[in-house]
């Protein structure tokens, strides 16, 4: 899969430090493991993204260097997120990046290679997302007509041109087909009050949220969306807000069976505790795992592997 061979024990995931997983089959039986590595998650400078890679979803070599940005690239800060698709002979990795400067908002930009474990390098011309609005975590989703679309988050921030909501927004934008630049204007698909589970992100009294995330009062926020569609032909989003009990992760369906919904949420999060930011992984063994980060107390995240089944209109964990 293009890694160096192993020169150490192989790690079990409660190991790697890791927020915002994703884990793609390159090849039957094969993994690659992406997500937020850098040790310094919130600000300061940024190293780039790290992957690992194995045979049975419990032993993981690495890790890999997957992307390291180039000389004079205009990110140097707060690399989230990155998500990987194996579309037209390549691979295709979808990022938040932001800039220290603050010279521009930060948005989700794509990234090519020829291997799944990199490297990567630039693909698209900066962000695909709207160049005035901070946005974050995309996530690819192909119509069934082939239309590429990237579904993101537009959070609780802002910047002095485009002040930010205190409700975020689960936005889609449709992608010329090479994946290099968005086409047409932003769709809001839903906000985070639209799902009865989800709750203000409050913190404790006299506790300051990053410097390096201008958000806005009390807010309420949309992350982590990720898209499937059940065997029944259910089209379903996973995505992560702030719930009665911390981090949580919810679902909502299309009710016209297309991206552009409408969108009901479901009453109950899936993951109501202190976890979220998730995938499923669907095995060509046939298993399907719900893949997330939790706890999500900095620097304790650890890369979490559940069994669920997609059955109708839903995710349903299997414990």
């Amino acid at each position: 899969m293009g890694a160096a061979a192993r020169a150490e024990p192989a790690l079990r995931l409660d190991a790697i430090r890791m927020r915002d997983p994703f884990i793609l089959e390159s090849a039957p039986g094969g993994f690659v493991l992406f997500g937020t590595s850098d040790e310094n998650v919130w600000g300061g400078p940024a190293t780039g993204f790290d992957c690992y890679t194995s045979q049975d979803l419990e032993h993981w070599d690495g890790p890999f260097a997957a992307f390291r940005p180039p000389a004079d690239f205009w990110a140097d800060t707060q690399f989230w997120a990155p998500e990987v698709y194996a579309l037209d002979g390549r691979f295709f990795m979808f990022a938040t990046l932001a800039t220290s400067s603050r010279s521009r908002p930060r948005g989700v930009v794509v990234l090519a290679a020829d291997a799944a474990t990199g490297p990567y390098r630039p693909w698209s011309d900066g962000p695909v997302t709207p160049a005035a609005q901070p946005c974050l975590d995309g996530t690819l989703h192909i119509d069934g007509d082939g239309t590429r679309w990237l579904v993101y988050s537009r959070g609780a921030e802002g910047t002095r041109e485009e002040p930010g909501t205190a409700d975020g927004h689960m936005c889609a934008v449709r992608l010329s087909h090479d994946l290099r630049a968005a086409v047409g204007e932003p769709v809001l698909l839903f906000t985070a009050s639209s799902a009865p589970w989800a709750r203000p992100l409050r913190l404790p009294d006299g506790a300051e949220p990053p410097a390096a995330l201008n958000l806005a009062k009390d807010p309420m926020f949309t992350d982590g969306p990720f898209l499937i569609r059940s065997p029944q032909g259910t089209l379903l989003m996973l995505w992560s807000s702030h719930g009665e009990d911390g981090y949580a992760m919810g679902i909502a369906e299309s009710a016209g069976g297309t991206l552009t919904g409408p969108w009901v949420q479901q009453d109950e999060p899936l993951w109501p505790d202190n976890g979220g930011h998730g995938m499923v992984l669907r095995t060509s063994g046939g298993r399907d795992y719900l893949v997330f980060h939790g706890p999500n107390d900095t620097p304790n995240e650890r890369v979490r592997l559940t069994s669920v089944r997609i059955d109708g209109d839903s995710i349903r964990l299997l414990r």
